[in-house]
């Protein structure tokens, strides 16, 4: 197995940023399981639902932004360490609001934090693994998603079980502050990448700059826009699917709190297992053509999941190849940004195009609560995500590919955006 080439420490902060990704996945996903409660206790409506889901991730979007610059100027490590602090708390403070409106300040605020975490992790472990196995590293910790999610849907149905409603939801938010002293526990002694240290001493021995601005200089620009397409395309879809569908199996297809759990659990097991999977494709296929692989069978199961008349057996069954897919598509993203930018401005440009994505992504949610009162909500999500996965294939074919690629320096990345130029 890949990890038995891995380094000691390597094996630690791989295990310290998979941690962290998950209670990341925890803290957010809870709110979905959420909305029919506060439908119920709050008469919220969808449209406001929405709103809540679309203004964390708008925060995320600027915190992954902001905690990608700082990376760069102020190590990996050390930003990683905050981002987490940052999200536990305002989770923790979700569950003594008292309206919608205090709800998604809350929520915004803890939408910086859970934006960073991504951001720094993933350029932290693509950093540190050599490139043959940057994508399973990657992926492996992009995996960690699915069981955050996973234990977010067993805490809401062991905590529905146990306590009133009125009361659970806010013991939902409150146990998402309880892994941030462990995470930063096991962080405490991880080192900076050496590629990181190497870059920091040349910038400080040539005095030359990492300003973010950079990443829209000629020769860079080009992959900025087309890498922030694609970030666009996957986020949009999965915030379309994963934010109402827990709503739509209760409100449209009428499951219990228990079933509703049952078929989720499903979902995020395929998706577990899409994320190992892809991270495993993406070091043998090339990035780009997992990408496209992903996005056109994620398209067709959302729309058979959503649009056509299943049955409940069928929906069951299909949840799995869906969390697959839906999910999967990810885990090569992580190290794709990273081999497409050098390592000075590598936290500026992978934070920018990632979160520029889910800043885009995030108005998804919003518009099929409005769509939601025209039509069917099944009938809203299947038509955005379908548009988003083309767009994921479309800056596909675009795009270069970096499958293997070195990590490289400055000077390396301009000779080849010269040589991209004249092509």
């Amino acid at each position: 197995m890949w990890l038995k080439e891995t380094t000691q420490g390597e094996r630690k902060t791989l295990f310290a940023a998979f941690v962290g990704y998950g209670v990341d996945a925890f803290d957010y996903m809870i709110y979905t399981f959420m909305i029919p409660t506060f439908i119920l206790v709050w008469g919220m409506t969808k449209a406001e639902a929405g709103y809540i889901a679309t203004g964390a991730l708008i925060s995320s979007a600027l915190g992954g932004w902001l905690a990608g610059i700082l990376a760069d100027k102020y190590g990996r490590v050390r930003i990683l360490q905050l981002t987490v602090l940052w999200f536990s708390l305002f989770t923790f403070l979700s569950g003594f609001t008292q309206s919608p409106e205090q709800l998604f300040v809350t929520r915004m605020l803890q939408g910086l934090g859970f934006g960073g975490e991504w951001s720094v992790g993933s350029v932290l472990i693509a950093e540190m693994i050599r490139a043959r196995h940057r994508g399973k590293a990657v992926g492996l910790v992009q995996s960690s998603w699915a069981v955050g999610w996973g234990l977010s849907a067993i805490a809401f149905w062991a905590v529905y079980a146990l306590v009133e409603q009125e009361t659970a939801w806010r013991v939902l938010f409150w146990l998402g502050v309880l892994p941030a002293l462990f995470i930063l526990y096991i962080r405490r002694n991880i080192a900076e990448p050496e590629v990181y240290r190497a870059t920091q001493e040349r910038l400080a021995r040539t005095g030359q700059s990492n300003s973010f601005m950079l990443i829209f200089k000629p020769g860079v620009l080009r992959t900025t826009v087309l890498a922030s397409l694609l970030a666009t395309g996957m986020q949009g879809a999965y915030y379309s699917v994963t934010t109402w569908l827990p709503t739509y199996l209760k409100m449209e297809r009428n499951l219990s709190v228990l079933n509703t759990s049952g078929y989720l659990m499903v979902l995020i097991a395929g998706s577990f297992a899409g994320y190992l999977t892809s991270a495993w494709l993406s070091d043998r296929l090339g990035r780009r053509r997992c990408f496209m692989l992903f996005a056109i069978c994620a398209a067709i199961l959302v729309i058979c999941y959503t649009k056509l008349p299943i049955t409940d057996a069928v929906m069951l069954v299909l949840g799995f190849p869906l969390g697959f897919f839906l999910s999967g598509i990810f885990s090569g993203m992580g190290a794709y940004l990273t081999e497409l930018y050098p390592s000075h401005i590598r936290g500026s440009g992978q934070g920018f195009c990632y979160n520029f994505g889910r800043a885009v992504g995030s108005v998804f949610p919003a518009v099929i609560g409005h769509m939601g009162a025209t039509m069917s909500l099944g009938a809203a999500i299947g038509y955005m995500a379908a548009g988003a996965y083309g767009l994921v294939v479309i800056a596909c074919l675009v795009l270069p590919e970096t499958q293997g690629r070195e990590l490289l320096d400055e000077g390396e990345v301009e000779a080849d955006a010269r040589a991209e130029a004249v092509h």
